[in-house]
């Protein structure tokens, strides 16, 4: 056998071992680095749904397990970690749950743990209509529209009180229904500021109150001047008649009138002419004028 061709072959030969030493060795390190990325962790699962309000209750949780590498931010490896507190936003089944769907614990039950710290729930009275023909979803943004006489005025006017306003509640329920369907509500909750807590009180107190419904990506604040009765009959409105002594608070100057001379009448129009020729004599005659 020729001694070239034994060479070459045994070069290729060496050459082949060194590049599949040097692939096995990539493949048992990223065998080792997969081996440690799936090691797994304990998280808290739902063992159902959480609604909003529920308390957290050993039955209401299990332990699933998950990669290190995709534990998510805020979740839990040990159930009595989220036991006994209770719940301000949806926890689907089987999801992790999360410190930022929980309240304190301890701070209280129903819906006192979804109302931020700084912020007020205040309940108003609404009827059919009032209330949005008597349905209402929590989550749906209004305004806060006020009926009533203001003082020293004559009549009455609409003003809007408050605008985009976040309903907490519509009536005891917290949440939609399963199929999203509005529910009749007595009373409505909605999420207010201190200030915004006197308007309503005070507004629900001394006026009419009507919800209207917004866009709850409408996030704008108009300025509206309110409506005043009068202004519905296109200020044709009959005003009432006037004391003869009205109180100095309401007495008002009233404006001299302007005299205007009246315009001279206009002059008549000239008589009708006729030019009459006789041979070498030429007259005028007028035309309907003293019976002619």
């Amino acid at each position: 056998m020729d001694r070239r061709f034994l060479t070459v072959l045994g070069v290729s030969l060496l050459f082949a071992l060194v590049i599949s030493s040097v692939f096995y060795q990539m493949t048992a390190r990223g065998g080792s680095k997969k081996a440690e990325t799936t090691e797994l962790k304990d998280v808290v699962l739902a063992a159902h749904p959480l609604a909003v309000g529920t308390t957290v209750k050993p039955a209401d949780v299990k332990l699933g397990k998950i990669p290190t590498s995709a534990f998510p931010k805020g979740a839990f490896s040990k159930p009595e970690e989220v036991i006994d507190r209770p719940v301000i936003s949806n926890v689907l089944m089987d999801e992790p749950v999360l410190e930022g769907r929980l309240a304190a614990r301890g701070s209280g039950l129903g819906l006192a743990p979804v109302i931020p710290v700084g912020m007020r729930g205040v309940t108003v009275r609404v009827n059919d209509v009032t209330g949005i023909a008597g349905f209402v979803l929590p989550g749906m943004r209004v305004d806060v529209l006020v009926t009533g006489r203001p003082p020293n005025a004559d009549g009455t006017m609409t003003a809007t009180a408050l605008q985009n306003m976040l309903v907490l509640s519509a009536g005891t329920v917290m949440q939609p229904d399963a199929g999203g369907r509005a529910m009749p509500a007595a009373t409505v909750t909605l999420l207010a500021t201190p200030e915004q807590a006197e308007t309503l009180t005070l507004a629900n107190s001394d006026t009419r109150i009507q919800l209207v419904l917004r866009n709850g990506s409408d996030q704008s604040i108009e300025k509206t001047p309110g409506r005043e009765l009068a202004e519905l009959y296109g200020e044709r409105a009959h005003k009432k008649p006037q004391d003869n002594n009205p109180p100095a608070s309401r007495r008002r100057e009233r404006p001299v009138p302007t005299v205007v001379a009246a315009a001279p009448p206009p002059p008549p129009p000239p008589p009708d002419q006729i030019v009459v020729i006789r041979g070498t004599q030429k007259s005028v005659e007028v035309v309907g004028v003293g019976g002619k």
